[in-house]
C-alpha cells in the first residue's frame, strides 16, 4: 500500500482508529456508517464489533496509518502513543493525528511538538462521554491544536458528538477535560462519603441517592455566583457564606466517631482552615480556591472545635 495520504472526498473522509478498548470501539462504530474506517489494536482479536459493522482490521500499525488521512489514537496513555507511533512517524507525515488519549496539558504539548517535527498535523481531544454515549445525545469532545486539522476532520468528529475547538494551544482541551473530571470525581467522592455516613444508620445507598440527586442538582445553580466572585476575587462581598461558618469540623468529627475514613471531608476542611488561619475567616467560602492556587507549605489541622456546617 502507498505511504502517501489517501484523498477521499470530504463526505467520505477515511479514518483510522488505533486502540479498540471500550471507547475506541465505540468511536469506530460511530464512524463506520459514513466513513471508510480502518481499525488496529495492539492485542489481536478485539476488532469484532467494528469489523462486523464494516470496518477493516489492519494487520500492522503501518498498514493502519497509511490507510487514511485521519488517524485517531485511543490508546492507553502518553507513553503508549509514542511506543505505537514513533516507529511509523515517517508514514504519518502529511496526515492528521487526533490524540484522544487522556494526557496532561504538558504531555499534549509535547506530542504536538513531536508531530510538528515529523510533518504531522496535530489535534488533541478530551472526550466528555462514556462509550455508550458516543454518537448520541450529551456526547461532546473538546479539541485544541491545529484549527485547519479541526475544520478538515469535522465530518468525522461530528459523528461522535458535539465538537468544540478551544484554540491553537494543544494543551487547552486536556486542561478543560481534566478540570471537568476533577469536579465530577470530587462530587462523586462526596456522594460516596455521604452514602457511608448514612449507611452507619442502616440507610441504603439507593435511598440516599434519591435525596442527594435533587439536592446536588439544586446546588449547581450556585456555580455561576461562585465563578463571578472568584473572577473578581471579591470574597468579602455581601451574601456570601463565610469560611468560619463553612468549617467542616462537625462533619469530620461525626465521620471519625462512626469509624469512617475522613479523607474526603478532611481535604475540604484543610482548604477552609488554611484560609481561616491566614486571617480570612470572615470571607466567603469561595476563597477556598486560593488554598488550591497556593498549596500549603506546612500541614494544618483539619479538625477544630466549633464551626458551622
Amino acid at each position: 500500500m502507498s505511504d502517501q495520504p489517501a484523498r477521499p472526498s470530504e463526505r467520505a473522509l477515511a479514518v483510522t482508529v488505533l486502540g479498540l478498548g471500550g471507547m475506541g470501539s465505540a468511536l469506530a462504530a460511530a464512524t463506520v456508517a459514513g466513513h471508510p474506517t480502518t481499525v488496529w489494536n495492539r492485542t489481536p482479536g478485539r476488532a469484532g464489533v467494528p469489523v462486523a459493522a464494516g470496518a477493516r482490521e489492519a494487520a500492522s500499525v503501518r498498514d493502519a496509518v497509511t490507510a487514511s488521512p485521519l488517524v485517531v489514537a485511543v490508546l492507553l496513555d502518553h507513553a503508549s502513543v509514542h511506543q505505537t507511533l514513533d516507529p511509523v512517524a515517517d508514514a504519518l507525515a502529511g496526515r492528521t493525528l487526533v490524540n484522544l488519549v487522556t494526557t496532561t496539558p504538558a504531555e499534549s504539548r509535547e506530542l504536538a511538538a513531536w508531530a510538528a517535527a515529523h510533518g504531522i498535523d496535530y489535534l488533541d481531544g478530551g472526550i466528555m462521554a462514556v462509550p455508550g454515549m458516543i454518537g448520541g445525545p450529551g456526547s461532546e469532545v473538546l479539541y485544541s491544536g491545529s484549527r485547519a486539522a479541526f475544520d478538515a476532520a469535522r465530518p468525522v468528529l461530528d459523528t461522535w458528538g458535539g465538537s468544540t475547538w478551544f484554540g491553537e494551544d494543544p494543551g487547552l482541551a486536556p486542561l478543560y477535560d481534566l478540570a471537568l473530571l476533577a469536579g465530577m470525581y470530587a462530587m462523586f467522592a462526596g456522594f460516596f462519603h455521604g452514602v457511608a455516613m448514612v449507611g452507619t444508620a442502616g440507610v441504603s445507598a439507593s435511598d440516599f441517592a434519591r435525596r442527594a440527586a435533587p439536592w446536588i442538582a439544586a446546588m449547581t445553580a450556585e456555580l455561576a455566583g461562585y465563578a463571578d466572585v472568584i473572577d473578581r476575587r471579591d470574597y468579602g462581598g455581601p451574601g456570601q457564606q463565610s469560611l468560619e461558618f463553612s468549617d467542616l469540623s462537625d462533619m469530620v468529627r461525626a465521620s471519625a466517631e462512626a469509624g469512617l475514613a475522613t479523607d474526603v471531608v478532611a481535604a475540604v476542611q484543610a482548604l477552609v482552615r488554611r484560609q481561616i488561619e491566614a486571617g480570612h475567616g470572615a470571607d466567603g467560602f469561595a476563597r477556598a480556591v486560593e488554598s488550591i492556587r497556593e498549596p500549603a507549605r506546612t500541614p494544618v489541622s483539619t479538625v477544630t472545635a466549633g464551626g458551622g456546617r
